[in-house]
């Protein structure tokens, strides 16, 4: 505004062509001034914007690790389980509360940056725009260049053609999840050295026609990639808990193990979505045991923590398998709701022959199972690595050479079938009633024979049949009848 207050007054006081040269110059040059403080403006508050959500985000870790902290003393409480429920509940919406917070923050945070990115790249357009042209090259490198442009749209055509088919076959994905057209296969946990069924462990397929049967490997990718993960997970859950329910019906306390994709235990909000579905299904949870991978678990956020008590509390049990390494805390692990530990076979085999770490592969057993927690052997290939686990005094196993994952039959899905109305019994048959003394010709019971009324005359005159006589025995045998 002051450059074109300037100009205006230069056009009125200076005379003739100079004024209008003069007053239109400095009315630019006040525009471009203003252009160039009102781009710093906005740079510098949406600078303060960053660093507002930075300090909020800070504040948010802050509060986690105080409720985080004030968790722990309320385990340390000396309360009852009936007093200490509704603080670690309360404890608990709060933790969650503050996480899902965290993720709304992150999301206005990477908006923002996602705009800044379209901004800069939209700016280079244009800069590529009003270049000016390039020279004429030469004979030789024209020919380059038309060698390598003709390569760089080739290889452009594949990685067309790959997203093509990528996108092709997320779309068939997407169609068979959102058609529920999820399997489950079940692979049984044993126990040592009898073998005996102890639980299963739920493995995911995707059934694409009748002819293919997708396994994790195959579509796990994809699924994670294209954010499908947590319906996935949530399928899953729900036919994990259908199992659960039948599983709950039969004697041994048999249970059923599943597994949640990375997206889920990156994501807060996921976890809460099934912790509601968990909730819903509170009567089957302890028929239920959820995997973590180790490196999610050690790499969980206070609000998932939060969540996972949550779960807990509502009887769930948790296993940790994907293990890398043996470093545990059993005592930790039990405090986070840790029941099982799985530990692939070979790195059992490979860690009793080392002498060089933390914890004997030989006493890993005993120690977790003091804190209540049972090591599962899994990845057994053959009958010599299931004699190594025995001789490592391991208490559960699975693995190929136990039982391959085998479909679940489909009446397991089905819902129970009401309970069915309980049958009258039958009336008593009532016994015959018995002859009385007037059909005999004897008196009715209770009276005098005096009492009793005249017999009927039997002379002449009297007309019908006389009444028949029978035997005493008779009498006797049927008053007795």
């Amino acid at each position: 505004m002051t450059g074109v207050a300037t100009g205006a007054i230069a056009v009125l006081v200076l005379p003739g062509a100079l004024a209008n040269a003069a007053g239109l110059l400095l009315a630019g040059a006040g525009l471009a001034a203003s252009a160039i403080f009102y781009e710093r403006r906005v740079l510098a508050q949406r600078e303060q914007i960053f660093a507002a959500i930075g300090e909020v985000k800070v504040r948010l870790a802050t509060n986690a690790i105080r409720l985080d902290n004030l968790a722990q003393r309320v385990e340390q409480l000396p309360m009852s389980e009936a007093d200490a429920a509704p603080a670690r509940a309360a404890i608990n919406e709060l933790t969650a509360e503050v996480g899902l917070l965290g993720d709304l923050l992150q999301q206005v945070a990477t908006t923002l940056a996602d705009h800044d990115a379209q901004l800069s790249a939209a700016q280079a357009r244009r800069n590529a725009e009003t270049a000016p042209p390039l020279p004429a090259p030469a004979p030789e490198l024209a020919r380059i260049a038309h060698r390598e442009a003709l390569a760089a749209a080739r290889a452009e055509a594949i990685q067309a053609e790959q997203l093509r088919a990528a996108d092709e076959r997320a779309a068939i994905i997407s169609t068979a999840l959102a058609e529920g057209k999820v399997e489950v296969h079940l692979q049984p946990i044993v126990q040592l050295p009898q073998r005996r069924t102890r639980g299963y462990e739920a493995l995911v397929r995707l059934r694409l026609d009748e002819s293919t049967l997708l396994l994790p490997a195959e579509f796990l990718a994809i699924v994670e990639e294209r954010g499908f993960g947590p319906t996935l997970d949530a399928l899953v859950l729900t036919r994990t808990l259908a199992i659960a329910r039948h599983l709950g019906s039969k004697e041994g306390g048999l249970f059923v193990a599943c597994n949640f994709s990375a997206a889920t235990w990156g994501s807060s909000q996921a976890l809460v979505t099934l912790s509601r579905i968990l909730d819903r299904y509170r009567e089957h949870a302890g028929n239920l045991v959820i995997e973590m991978p180790q490196r999610v678990f050690r790499a969980l956020e206070p609000t998932s923590l939060g969540l996972l008590g949550a779960m807990s509390a509502n009887g769930v049990r948790f296993a940790l398998d994907h293990v890398g390494d043996l470093r545990f805390d059993p005592a930790s692990l039990h405090d986070r709701g840790i029941r099982f530990v799985k530990v692939p076979a070979a790195l059992l085999q490979a860690e009793a022959e080392r002498s060089s770490i933390d914890i004997a592969a030989a006493d890993l057993a005993a120690q977790l199972a003091r804190a209540s927690i049972t090591l599962v052997a899994e990845k057994i290939e053959d009958d010599p690595t299931v004699a190594d686990m025995i001789e490592l005094g391991v208490a559960y196993a699975q693995g190929l050479v136990i039982s391959p994952p085998r479909p679940v039959k489909p009446e397991v899905f089905a819902d129970p079938e009401p309970a069915k109305p309980v049958a009258l019994a039958p009336e008593p048959v009532r016994p015959a009633a018995r002859i009385s003394a007037d059909i005999l010709g004897y008196p009715a019971a209770g009276t005098s024979p005096a009492a009793a009324p005249p017999a009927p005359p039997t002379g002449p005159a009297q007309k019908g049949p006389a009444p028949e006589r029978l035997p005493f025995r008779a009498v006797l045998r049927r008053a007795s009848a």
